[in-house]
């Protein structure tokens, strides 16, 4: 993707470059300190502290297939040689329809300037192939909300980050859970957990998210860099997922991210079919079984405003509420509109009209409004077979008595 200008001559949005790495750090860290989410602050400090290390390899992965690459998918803007924002995005699905808008961060001075919407409006043209865009937003930040909304992106769920003390989750690991088909993930098992994810969400989400079989799978190679991933930062990833024999089909699902250093919390992931919601209670508990030799530490999950009855057990438990966010997104539809800048009041009826002209000349026929008599109704047909034989070009005359005898007859004609 080449580097295009805003609508701000003296600003240019290109993709990042090894130079920008200082301006984007010092961004970030002033994004941290105003950010409102701690989940974002963690992982955002996690995920650009190996950039300058690993930018070189992380560049030439770009340009090819791989699982890395959309790992640093980051574009600045760049005014008088000085980084004044930058936008960071990755592909959600792995088709690429849906994108995710990871991070947007632009520099205290400059944010009068429409910077963001700037970086935002680039994305949505540069990268042609996403249909939909997606991201979360802490309710609390308001200069955010009004930069989103502003472009286009509208709710689409409410989501609440709960972290359950290690008090609590000692105390769920006493129960023994009663999940007798849980089994283990595998790529074999990808349709099942398909047809749980698209069950498990209303229409409109499933819609955004656009997943597919293919998302469900892993790959030798993205077994590999997850493998690289789990022991540099020291941690482990278990899954599983319950089995219902009669219906033939997957109930329920986690994934839990263990972290053996005592420095940040579990993180789980769960997703339970709507008609098996009492299985909630039986997944924490194999959770907190699972956590119980590692050094106490707390658990992360979250749940959606479409999800109450997991709402509900958290409360239940006395889980903490850590965060409450916005999931937005904005669809193609938005993209085509900004793409043309005349308005209805601009348009001139040559134009809305345009459809309705003839697309060549009309032919003349012989048809006429003024009252003709029949002989002249007649010489006129005649007239006009004889345009079509092209009798006047014929190579011979008519004689003077073919002439007088058909002068007799027009005026027999004219008598009567």
């Amino acid at each position: 993707m080449t580097s295009m200008p805003a609508q701000n001559q003296s600003l240019v949005i290109r993709p990042v470059q090894y130079r920008d790495l200082e301006g984007i750090e010092r961004l970030s860290a002033e994004s941290f300190e105003a950010e409102q989410s701690s989940t974002a602050k963690n992982a955002m400090r996690s995920h650009f502290s190996p950039l300058r290390r690993w930018f070189g390899l992380l560049k030439c992965l770009s340009l090819f297939p791989n699982p890395l690459q959309y790992r640093f998918c980051i574009y600045v803007a760049e005014q008088y040689r000085q980084v004044q924002g930058m936008i960071q995005v990755a592909p959600f699905n792995r088709t690429r329809s849906t994108w995710k808008v990871q991070q947007v961060a632009v520099d205290g001075k400059a944010r009068t300037q429409g910077i963001g919407s700037q970086l935002l409006r680039y994305c949505f043209e540069a990268i042609g192939e996403a249909r939909t865009w997606l991201l979360e937003v802490n309710v609390n930040d308001k200069e955010a909300l009004a930069l989103y909304r502003q472009n286009g992106f509208q709710t689409l769920a409410q989501m609440t980050y709960w972290e359950i003390e290690p008090s609590l989750l000692q105390g769920l690991a006493a129960r023994e859970p009663d999940l007798p088909n849980l089994l283990p993930v595998s790529n074999a098992d990808a349709q099942l957990l398909y047809q749980l994810d698209t069950a498990s969400m209303p229409p409109l989400v499933r819609q955004v998210f656009d997943r597919e079989i293919q998302d469900f799978k892993t790959s030798l190679l993205g077994a590999l860099i997850e493998g690289l991933r789990q022991w540099r930062s020291k941690t482990e990833v278990v899954s599983g997922y319950v089995f219902e024999p009669q219906r033939k089909a997957a109930i329920g699902y986690f994934q839990l991210r263990m972290c053996r250093k005592n420095e940040k919390p579990h993180v789980a992931t769960l997703t339970v079919h709507p008609a098996y919601t009492w299985l909630y209670p039986e997944l924490l508990s194999q959770l907190a079984r699972i956590v119980q030799d590692l050094p106490p530490q707390s658990l992360q999950l979250a749940s959606a405003d479409y999800q109450p009855e997991r709402e509900e057990y958290l409360e239940q438990i006395g889980a903490k509420r850590v965060e409450h966010t916005l999931m937005m997104s904005r669809s193609v539809w938005h993209k085509i509109r900004e793409s043309k800048f005349a308005s209805l009041e601009g348009l001139q009826w040559p134009e809305v009209l345009q459809g309705l002209q003839p697309a060549r000349k009309p032919v003349p026929g012989g048809m006429s409004w003024l009252p003709d008599t029949p002989l002249k109704l007649k010489m006129n047909s005649q007239a006009h077979v004889a345009n079509q034989f092209n009798v006047s070009d014929a190579p011979h005359a008519t004689s003077s008595h073919e002439e007088d005898s058909l002068q007799h007859q027009q005026d027999d004609e004219v008598d009567k």
